[in-house]
């Protein structure tokens, strides 16, 4: 098979970008005889500058580093620009996996425009560039030919985005109904069981499944720019956040829950989006389902989606890892299917 070389160059080194390389470390072998696909990692940045070494990185020797020790590197440069990296390589894929703002998309959406402007692909993680400017971004890439892929941003390692565009190809999505955020899955699992809201959010910080401040997730704003990146890929719309009624599941009592387990029902964060001749609705909040609901059973961290269609009927999908390595696994499957388009 031919080899391809793909030159990578990753924006945060968090867990999500830690796990990536260490897929990339584990699949090298697979890669190349599978895909015909050689991933070099050429450089990799934090907020304070970045490694950018000649002949490529070492994934071994960043592996062996703490976070906090990558600024001591001897190839560690501060406030390496971002630019002149891309300007100096073979144009290849830009991963970023920098923290999300939903308000100002930054500073993810300077490194994508930069990047789509100087002829890479993008990969991302990163929900914020794309809740801000999902249509721009997108003719951009188009504009430029090149790929902009978000399997990391939108449910991870729950392939929402393949099935919606490919395997439903032909078909009209009319409807879309997800659990797509594991943490407040799992919050609301737990509190079937009879734990307390604070309880549950103890055991899922103690497990690693809720960050320290898990607002975004228990608020409803991880699982609304998820669904509307989903919409808005899978049926064409363009979808702001203020389109999208949002409630959390901070202030469901326990007891509604656990009197729902009783008569069979379960509580779970949904999103949902429909499309009628009166418009579009969307929405995300705690919601009563019973066994005639295909997510009735997606419990625990795990994550499911729902699109309701005009020829296919209802098309369910769950599952998925909800950790840094199912994201990172999500971020190698859209460099995988850029090149073996």
């Amino acid at each position: 098979m031919a080899q391809k070389t793909v030159n990578l160059v990753l924006m945060g080194y968090g867990n999500v970008g830690k796990a990536l390389v260490k897929i990339l470390e584990e699949k090298t072998d697979h890669l190349r005889a599978s895909y015909g696909l050689c991933p070099l990692l050429q450089a990799i940045f934090k907020s304070t500058g970045g490694l950018f070494p000649c002949a490529g990185l070492k994934m071994q020797d960043i592996l062996e580093a703490r976070s906090a020790d990558l600024p001591l590197h001897p190839l560690w440069k501060l406030n390496l620009s971002l630019e002149s990296v891309l300007r100096e390589l073979e144009p290849g894929v830009l991963v970023e996996c920098t923290p999300s703002n939903l308000k100002t998309g930054e500073p993810g959406l300077t490194h994508i425009r930069l990047a789509l402007e100087s002829g890479w692909h993008i990969v991302t993680a990163n929900k914020g560039p794309l809740a801000v400017d999902f249509s721009g971004l997108r003719e951009k890439a188009s504009r430029n030919r090149l790929a902009l892929k978000f399997s990391g941003a939108a449910a991870a390692a729950l392939p929402a985005l393949d099935v919606g565009l490919y395997s439903l190809a032909g078909a009209e999505v009319l409807a879309i109904e997800g659990i797509l955020n594991g943490t407040t899955n799992f919050i609301l699992t737990e509190m079937g069981k009879g734990r307390s809201y604070s309880e549950a959010v103890q055991k899922a910080r103690a497990r690693g499944i809720a960050e320290p401040d898990p607002a975004s997730d228990v608020e409803g704003w991880d699982t609304a720019v998820k669904l509307l990146l989903i919409a808005n890929a899978v049926m064409g719309l363009e979808l702001q956040l203020a389109d999208i009624s949002v409630e959390g599941i901070v202030d469901l009592p326990a007891e509604l829950i656990q009197r729902a387990g009783r008569e069979g029902k379960s509580f779970k964060l949904l999103g949902r989006i429909r499309r009628e001749q009166s418009g579009t609705t969307a929405s995300v909040a705690p919601s009563i389902i019973d066994h005639s609901h295909p997510l009735f059973g997606v419990d625990g961290t795990a994550k499911g989606i729902t699109y309701f269609t005009d020829t296919m009927g209802a098309v369910t999908i769950t599952g998925g890892k909800s950790d840094p390595r199912g994201a990172a696994a999500a971020l190698l499957k859209d460099i995988i299917n850029i090149y073996r388009s």
